[in-house]
Order: C-alpha cells, then structure tokens, then sequence
C-alpha cells in the first residue's frame, strides 16, 4: 500500500456511508409511495385500478431489471441535468437512487401484502377512509417488515456504490479501482474489501436489532 495514504482510505470509507446513507433515504422517500399504490391499486377493497396497478408495476420491472452497471451510464444525462456533473459522490447518489427505489417498492409491497386482511376489514367496519387504513394500519403493522427491507436496500447499495467506482463515482469503490485494478495494488484492495464487509456487517445488525425490536411491540 505504497501509494496510498490511510487519511485517503478514511476519506473513502465516508464518501461511501455519505452515497449509502443519502440515496437509502431517498430510495425510501421514494419507494415506500410505490410500494403502497401497487398495493392499493391492486386490492380489490382499497383502490381496485388495474390499469394504474399495471403501468406502476410495469415501470418498477423494467428499472429492475436494468443491471446497475448500464444503468449507471445510461442515466448520464439525467444524472449531468440534477447535479451539473456525471463524475464524483454526489453524482453517484443519482443513479444509486434510480436503481433502488424500485427494488424498495417492490420489498415494500410484500412487506404489506403480508398485513392480516382481518385487520384491514375491521378497520374499513369502523369507517376509515383508504389513507386512514394506509397510515393507521398497513404501515404499523408492515413496520418490521418494511424496516428490513431498508437494511436489504442498504446492504445492495453498498455494492452499487462500489461498482460506481467504475465511473469515478467516488468511494472504496473509486479507490479500489484507481489503486487497486489499476496499478496493482492487492493490499489496497484487501483493504476496501475489509471494509465494505465490516460496513454491510454493521447495517445487518442495525437492522436486525430493530427488526426485532417493532417486532415484539407489534
């Protein structure tokens, strides 16, 4: 590790929790309102719209099903358009959050698929309105579920930021690349590897522990 510096791996290591943590947020922020439409259109007591059920499950499939690797060049463009530039941290959040808010949509729509029917009817007896229901009821009792499919997404998008390292995304992935592929320097490698497992060993556990915390209260 003779040409790199431990202050230039620390550097790294927290662009990399800074892409993770911003563009889980966001993936979230923008997932979670996937999720619960696809539910909502596709139940016949809530907003039965097959249509709109569809054209939303259609467009979180084919996002999906792009690898993030041409998903990362492809949305270029969009990417330039958002934050003035196609290169570095905040460059990477864009297509990181692209490529996982589709995947929380789709484990936030299982998470409240799995809410007991029973409890839904029993709440429509009593005369709540659909986003009553949506607030009241699906989401508290999908809370665990929902809050492990954060950590999953968190977990995916720390392999997805080190593959933006390809780009010079920044991040383990960027150094590893840079020190790593290109001049060959195992050690560096080693290194980021060693930390990108300690990191995703972190988040399961965080995860897990609150999990099983909602778990017990629900």
């Amino acid at each position: 590790m003779s040409g790199i510096a431990w202050p230039e791996i620390l550097q790294a290591t927290w662009q990399t929790l800074y892409m993770v943590g911003v563009s889980t947020f966001l993936a979230v922020v923008l997932g979670l309102p996937m999720g619960v439409f696809l539910v909502l259109f596709s139940t016949r007591t809530l907003i039965p719209t097959r249509w709109a059920y569809q054209a939303l499950a259609v467009v979180v499939n084919i996002v999906r099903s792009v690898p993030f690797i041409i998903l990362l060049i492809a949305i270029i463009p969009l990417t330039e358009w958002i934050v003035g530039t196609s290169i570095g941290v905040n460059a990477a959040i864009v297509p990181l959050t692209v490529g996982a808010a589709p995947f929380y949509a789709r484990v936030a729509e299982t998470a409240l698929r799995e809410v007991d029917s029973g409890v839904i009817e029993a709440a429509q007896a009593m005369g709540a309105s659909v986003w009553q229901i949506v607030f009241r009821v699906l989401l508290p009792e999908a809370r665990p579920g929902l809050i492990a499919g954060i950590t999953i997404t968190a977990v995916t998008l720390v392999s997805y930021s080190a593959m933006s390292g390809v780009i010079g995304g920044g991040g383990l992935g960027d150094l590893a690349v840079r020190y790593g592929y290109e001049r060959f320097e195992t050690g560096v490698m080693l290194v980021t590897t060693a930390i990108l497992v300690v990191i995703v060993q972190f988040m399961q556990m965080l995860g897990d522990r609150l999990v099983r915390h909602y778990a017990r209260r629900a």
